[in-house]
């Protein structure tokens, strides 16, 4: 288990003095990424094998969304490890413990040298503590599209700040640009993302949307292909 604490400040606002979904994101991902800090068996093979951990799925349950100036949590635990996948609860509590957003995610380990999914060894998988799964409405990780024809948006091209150290684009800039194609009044209640292939900069977004009322689907293609599915759902729960 991991955990980060933040503030919600000026940057990480919207215009109503409410959390971006964009900065949970971020923070969601941030914290995801420095667990391997608290695992330094995993973190040590890792750098010896020339690997990392990419998000391929994420689902995002949330209960309210935090104003300016709270003080919020934010805490990763893995609830379970297979040689070549990682399962992970990470949530964003607040001042009083009380969950504000909720998702889990699937991480893939891939090989830096060739993009392909590697396996580790079962002594390292060993090593992991695991924490209990924590409760939350979980779906399936894979987004069907459906069959109906899409409203086709603006070309949007990938650019340097969307490039993070892994050298192709974040996952929260994905979210970021479907996010700017939802209909005015459309609020947010769940999401899932599902990563394919990674853009890169250079590359050019193709968004597609499928539209059906409380649901809307975006794909960010890159050629023909889709580089990744945001599903978004409002009024549930």
């Amino acid at each position: 288990m991991y955990s980060l604490n933040y503030k919600v400040t000026t940057s990480t606002c919207d215009s109503e003095g409410h959390l971006k979904i964009f900065s949970a994101l971020q923070m969601l991902q941030d914290c995801s990424e420095m667990w391997i800090e608290s695992e330094p068996a995993v973190k040590r093979y890792f750098h010896e094998q020339h690997m990392t951990q990419l998000l391929a799925t994420r689902q995002v349950e949330i209960v309210r969304i935090p104003s300016f100036k709270e003080d919020l949590t934010v805490t990763t635990s893995v609830y379970g490890v297979k040689p070549m996948f990682g399962f992970r609860n990470t949530f964003i509590t607040d001042a009083h413990g009380e969950p504000c957003i909720k998702t889990w995610s699937l991480g893939a380990f891939v090989d830096l040298t060739t993009g392909r999914l590697k396996r580790i060894d079962s002594d390292v998988i060993a090593t992991v503590a695991i924490d209990e799964q924590r409760p939350m409405n979980y779906r399936d990780r894979r987004i069907i599209l459906p069959h109906v024809e899409p409203q086709l948006h603006a070309l949007v091209p990938v650019m340097r700040a969307d490039i993070d150290y892994n050298r192709h684009m974040n996952n929260a800039h994905y979210a970021r640009i479907a996010m700017e194609l939802l209909p005015p009044g459309f609020t947010i209640d769940g999401m899932r993302m599902e990563y394919r292939q990674p853009a890169k900069l250079g590359d050019t977004l193709t968004p597609s949307l499928y539209n059906m009322g409380n649901t809307i689907i975006v794909a960010l293609a890159v050629g023909s292909e889709p580089s990744a599915i945001i599903e978004f759902t409002q009024g549930v729960g």
